[in-house]
This record gives structure tokens, C-alpha cells and sequence, in this order.
């Protein structure tokens, strides 16, 4: 039996060029379903999330702790006090201060994607390279059942 991706009008395919077939993206959903939760990838991606992430950094975080004022200050700009994450004044602060890839231990989702654009480390993937997501606890552990995007394009701009 013989199963084509699709079928194109151009070589190389483009998007506007390629015609998906269905019942494979349907026999990929249905793999992947069953054997996502598996993916190394996937597995290393939930223990990253679970990491703290962003929750350790600012006001109150552990690279620039919160600092008390001292009593009876009436200066209410935060300068100098860890205000805005650790930035000494109001607002988001530094990129230092902000978060980045973690899920401050609380849970959520991962994606599941192609690695033919790869994002940045602690960036999501373009919703046409995610194949899918699946659900992880605050402690990295795989919970859910994978499930299917729906945004997933096998040609984009990227290449097939």
C-alpha cells in the first residue's frame, strides 16, 4: 500500500502549490496519539516547563529579592527597592528580570512540533509546525492525552 503526503503542482512544493491528503494527516494524528507521550523530545520539553522559569526572577525572586521599605517611607516610585523586576523602578525591568522558559511549576501545556524551523530555547513553535500539544504537571510529568492542533501544515514557507 502506498501512502502519499499530498500532491503538488510544483517542484519544489510551496504552500500554495501543495495539496495535503487527509487520510494521512489522519493516520499521523492517530499515531501520534498513541505515541507522543514517548518522544524524548516531548519528555525533555514537560521538564523544562516544570522548571521555574520566570517564578524566580523579579520582585520577590530569587536574582533580585524583594526589599522592604523601610517603615515610615512615604517614596512610593520603588526606586531603589527591587520594584519592576529588579530593574530599581517601576515597570517590566531589564531582560534579566523577566522570565523565560518554565512554567513556574504550576503545569500546563507542551507542543509537539516538526524541527524544521526550530524556535529559540524557551520560545514556541509557529502554530503551522505544531503537530500538537499534551498536558504536564508542575513536575514535568506527562498527564494528558495528545491532542491534535489543527494548524499543522506539512509544506510551509520553510520547506516540507
Amino acid at each position: 500500500m502506498l501512502l502519499a503526503i499530498g500532491s503538488t503542482t510544483e517542484v519544489p512544493p510551496t504552500p500554495q502549490t501543495f495539496t495535503e491528503n487527509h487520510e494521512f494527516l489522519t493516520i499521523l494524528s492517530d499515531v501520534l496519539a498513541k505515541h507522543a507521550a514517548q518522544d524524548p523530545y516531548l519528555q525533555a520539553q514537560a521538564q523544562v516547563f516544570a522548571g521555574p522559569g520566570g517564578a524566580t526572577l523579579g520582585s520577590g525572586g530569587a536574582f533580585f529579592p524583594q526589599q522592604r521599605r523601610p517603615r515610615g517611607s512615604k517614596d512610593n516610585s520603588g526606586a531603589g527597592l527591587g520594584a519592576g523586576g529588579g530593574a530599581g523602578g517601576g515597570g517590566a525591568g531589564g531582560a534579566s528580570a523577566q522570565g523565560g522558559a518554565g512554567g513556574a511549576r504550576v503545569g500546563g501545556h507542551v507542543h509537539l512540533s516538526d524541527l524544521r524551523n526550530p524556535p529559540d530555547f524557551g520560545r514556541i513553535a509557529w502554530p503551522e509546525d505544531i503537530l500538537g500539544s499534551i498536558e504536564v504537571d508542575g513536575q514535568g510529568n506527562i498527564v494528558g492525552e495528545f491532542q491534535t492542533s489543527g494548524t499543522y501544515r506539512i509544506v510551509t514557507n520553510e520547506g516540507m
